[in-house]
């Protein structure tokens, strides 16, 4: 079986965000303003993606290669269905602590930000998905966003996105709040833990689409067991079974199950297209 360990590296947040967007197109996904997956794989290459995966991802005609690439560079479908439990639940996200886990295109954080979370933390595999997509998707939202991302009564002023960045007016705060790490799950668990910078626990980890590899379980159970907080909850959206791979969320509970540290619930299934389910997990005994 090979091995799920890549080393984590926290990515720092250039001075000039106007930099950050340079040569990236901007398009409209669910009210948000993303970075046109396409363009980036067009134009990104050499130093920019050091990792090689665009070429890898391309030459293999793969959305995922184990150990070397995990499938950060699409949006999956997961994804949507969690953000739309959000709004259906009345996920609350105001001065929580959210932790973004395996975050792609950062989605779930970026919503977690539209809802006055006090921190939210990225985390993907790749570095080059965290430098290419994850951070101008977040500085994208703050700045062409207007306030939105600020203080929640503005939010009804944003504007449509542009293709050139406008100035990163009023974006440091937001940024202020964020923190964006690459690497494997458990190597990113101990650069937080055992950072100078104090970690408290997360009072909401959001994940999707991460358990299609059964042999990552364990690494991916013990970050959440050491990085969620004792009365906080995690939220995971998966497909049912994932043809070809082999994991799935019963696959997933059972293993949850046989650790007992976690309870666990589904709390929606989404029956159109492949069956998938959205889990809410918590620590036994908690609030």
């Amino acid at each position: 079986k090979k091995s799920c360990v890549k080393a984590a590296k926290e990515h720092s947040i250039p001075k000039d965000l106007s930099k950050v967007l340079e040569n990236k197109v901007l398009e409209k996904v669910l009210d948000l303003s993303l970075v046109k997956l396409s363009v980036v794989e067009m134009t990104c290459s050499g130093d920019a993606d050091s990792e090689g995966i665009l070429s890898k991802s391309a030459s293999s005609h793969s959305d995922l290669i184990p150990g070397v690439y995990e499938g950060g560079l699409k949006i999956w479908e997961c994804t949507f269905d969690l953000m739309e439990y959000f709004s259906e639940a009345e996920i609350g996200f105001t001065n929580k602590t959210v932790l973004d886990l395996g975050c792609g295109a950062g989605l779930l954080g970026i919503v977690a930000l539209q809802g006055e979370a006090a921190r939210v933390h990225f985390q993907d595999y790749n570095s080059t998905v965290i430098d290419e997509i994850t951070l101008p998707n977040v500085v994208a939202n703050c700045i062409n966003g207007g306030r939105r991302m600020g203080r929640g009564e503005d939010r009804k002023a944003s504007k449509p996105p542009s293709k050139r960045p406008r100035k990163a007016e009023g974006s440091s705060e937001v940024l202020g709040r964020c923190r964006f790490f690459s690497g494997e799950w458990s190597q990113v668990s101990q650069l937080l833990l055992n950072s100078n910078e104090p970690c408290s626990k997360y009072d909401i980890i959001l994940t999707s689409e991460t358990i299609y590899n059964p042999d990552c379980y364990s690494a991916l159970h013990d970050t959440l067991a050491q990085l969620l907080d004792k009365n906080g909850r995690v939220y995971l959206a998966s497909k049912v079974h994932y043809f070809g791979v082999g994991g799935g969320i019963y696959l997933f509970e059972k293993f949850i199950e046989e650790k007992n540290v976690f309870t666990t619930s589904i709390v929606k299934t989404i029956d159109q297209g492949l069956q998938r389910c959205i889990m809410e997990i918590a620590f036994k005994n908690s609030c």
